[in-house]
């Protein structure tokens, strides 16, 4: 008995059943798919354990990806290559890695990168405006507050962030008087020296970057010159 032929451009009942069961498959099996493939892409983040963010670092906003653990430090030096900011101690007791946070003084090496979205950092590369170096820069240059310069960007960081604690009335642990915290123009050697003492310099340029912060401040720092007192014998003679 002969098989019944089909017309061309005629679709049997199986034929037609069969199209739109394979019809309906790709419309449920796509989504799925999809998911599958957000889910995989949002496993492989969680693999590497990075994260996306922002930092407004010197007046730019700086896109990094990074893990979360990873110190401001590392983020500016290894991420940014931002190298002003030296890796001293890295427990946060040399102040060499010392940046301005919305403009305070922070050891960078014991702070987390992303713990610092929406502020304002300023690194050492930063202080001055195009070709024009910070004055706390030229009073270190001109009063010789550095030798080997590793510490030399946490100090003057530093330093810039003692000024402006001065002008808003901060005291220190050698103010006789909270209530009345001294003004730049006052400002002992002894003030000056506590406010940095978080700050370390092993070749002991402290003289030089004292008198830097004096001269930013508006006082006349010491002269440079060193004092020379002679003693020359007499001799009697025999007359």
């Amino acid at each position: 008995m002969e098989k019944p032929q089909h017309q061309p451009g005629k679709t049997s009942r199986r034929g037609f059943l069969g199209k739109a069961l394979t019809t309906a498959g790709t419309v449920i099996a796509a989504p799925a798919i999809l998911n599958q493939t957000n889910v995989a892409k949002e496993t492989t983040q969680a693999s590497t354990g990075e994260m996306n963010i922002t930092l407004k670092i010197n007046g730019k906003a700086e896109s990094l990806t990074i893990e979360p653990r990873v110190t401001l430090l590392d983020a500016l030096r290894e991420n940014m290559g931002l190298v002003g900011s030296k890796k001293g101690c890295d427990h946060g007791q040399c102040g060499a890695c010392t940046v301005l946070i919305d403009g305070q003084r922070v050891y960078s090496c014991l702070s987390l990168a992303v713990m610092q979205e929406g502020k304002e950092i300023v690194t050492i590369e930063g202080l001055g405006k195009g070709d024009t170096i910070h004055p706390m820069q030229t009073a270190f240059i001109e009063n010789d507050g550095f030798q080997c310069g590793y510490c030399t960007p946490g100090q003057i960081c530093a330093s810039v962030a003692l000024v402006e604690e001065v002008k808003r009335g901060c005291g220190s642990a050698v103010t006789a008087d909270l209530n009345k915290p001294p003004q730049l123009a006052e400002l002992s050697e002894a003030e000056i020296k506590e406010r940095l003492s978080g700050n370390l310099c092993r070749c002991s340029a402290y003289n030089g970057i004292v008198a830097a912060v004096q001269q930013v401040t508006g006082q006349k720092p010491p002269s440079p010159n060193a004092h020379i007192m002679v003693s020359e014998s007499q001799e009697v003679q025999a007359s």
